[in-house]
């Protein structure tokens, strides 16, 4: 019967988890290597990949020019990476600004220019545009989007130099004129959303017995604190079992966003994880009310809303804190651990263990037949794994062949459809 119940399960939610629910790792496989080949420079006028720079599978919609006045000024960050040089013709430092995706792909592209080229260095011309050269909804107005060379101005390498910038990771890149190659990414934004929900490894989670550990050491069928109840109501904690990870990837760096709170805790998850908050006038200590609770993206998360923080133990219960500040770092390591109870406390703030989906029961119910699945037979207790647990990718396998592009959910979707 279990089977039967299981495939059943499988094809009604698939429905509800978008192919964004891959988990937040590489999304590659489990660590396959791609064998040795020979890179292929591009033509003249060529992109890739080959569709248009502003659809999902290139580098996304536009989301609106950047001013240095502006809120979003503060998702762009200088770039002084001594390998590259930065034409910066208007003296302002503009060309250095640029959204972290951006500046990583560009810093690892530096590194294949001089492997290739000894002595020459990546050069570019064109970064963030702040005063509207550019044509309309140019990703240079969000700090997306750079124009690169050599060094030394040789046309002949911009072929291959449009080939290493895929290499690099670039999410689109064009051969646009002989003079310069153009290259851009997606926002960050959309990326966290889609790497699906994650801790970093240094976040700490508190072990039956009261000690705690880094969640990259923690292993399945140790027991952490959660909430007592699955849905998300009330504050009572308890102890439940580590059953599995959905992501474990402890080599990857991520974006992650911290929220930090009045009582002392801070939370750091990637952007599309769940995180339960109560909204309104929440007070400062206060016992949760579970009607006035719902789960959220940490993304989403603003200064003003409570979340529930742990005083450290089962006795203790839950209480509400208010978020003072909601900050973006990068992290090492991506870890997604799934509890019985759904939910645990990381670094005293607790938190569902799902993500992409908004709604912490329904992606607890999604995830039943794998929980089942653990507790009749303890599968995949055997070893760790590394990448991408298989569960999370069968719903995505499943997702994408019995659903059209308009049941996805709307972070796993970046295609501008206008």
């Amino acid at each position: 019967m279990l089977l039967p119940t299981l495939v059943t399960c499988l094809a009604g939610f698939a429905s509800l988890l978008p192919p964004a629910c891959e988990g937040c790792g590489p999304g590659r496989g489990y660590g396959k290597r791609r064998s040795p080949r020979k890179l292929v420079p591009l033509a003249y006028k060529q992109f890739s990949p080959n569709v248009a720079e502003k659809t999902l599978g290139a580098s996304g919609r536009y989301e609106g020019k950047i001013a240095r006045n502006s809120e979003r000024f503060r998702e762009l960050t200088p770039n002084y990476n001594p390998d590259i040089i930065f034409k910066d013709e208007e003296n302002t430092g503009a060309d250095r600004m640029m959204t972290q995706r951006c500046k990583d792909k560009l810093n690892s592209l530096a590194i294949s220019v001089m492997n290739l080229w000894p002595g020459v260095r990546l050069r570019v011309t064109e970064g963030w545009d702040e005063d509207g050269h550019h044509s309309e909804e140019s990703l240079h107005y969000e700090g997306r989007a750079v124009d690169i060379t050599t060094s030394d101005r040789d046309r002949n390498k911009y072929a291959m130099l449009a080939r290493l910038a895929v290499e690099a990771g670039f999410d689109w890149v064009y051969y646009e004129s002989k003079a310069h190659i153009h290259c851009s990414v997606k926002s960050d934004h959309s990326v966290a959303a889609k790497s699906g929900g994650c801790f970093p490894g240094d976040a700490l989670v508190t072990l039956e017995g009261g000690g705690r550990k880094p969640v990259a050491n923690l292993r399945p069928g140790e027991r952490v604190l959660a909430l007592a109840d699955n849905d998300g109501g009330g504050g009572e904690l308890a102890y439940s079992e580590v059953l599995t990870f959905l992501d474990r990837d402890p080599a990857t760096w991520r974006l992650f966003y911290t929220l930090h709170t009045e009582m002392g805790p801070r939370l750091t998850l990637t952007a599309a994880h769940l995180v339960f908050v109560s909204e309104g006038n929440c007070s400062e200590g206060a016992e949760p009310d579970r009607a006035a609770l719902r789960t959220l993206y940490a993304s989403d998360a603003r200064p003003g809303q409570c979340v529930l923080v742990s005083g450290g133990g089962t006795g203790a219960g839950a209480r509400l804190s208010r978020v003072t500040r909601v900050g973006v770092r990068k992290g090492r390591g991506a870890f997604a651990p799934l509890t019985q109870q759904g939910t645990l406390v990381v670094d005293g703030v607790l938190a569902s263990c799902y993500a992409v989906l908004e709604q912490h029961a329904v992606a607890h119910w999604a995830f039943g037949p794998l929980r089942l699945a653990h507790r009749w037979g303890g599968a995949g207790r055997r070893g760790l794994g590394h990448g991408v647990h298989w569960y999370p990718r069968l719903l995505h396998w499943l997702g994408r062949m019995l659903l059209d592009s308009g049941r996805l959910h709307p972070l796993g979707v970046t295609e501008d459809h206008r």
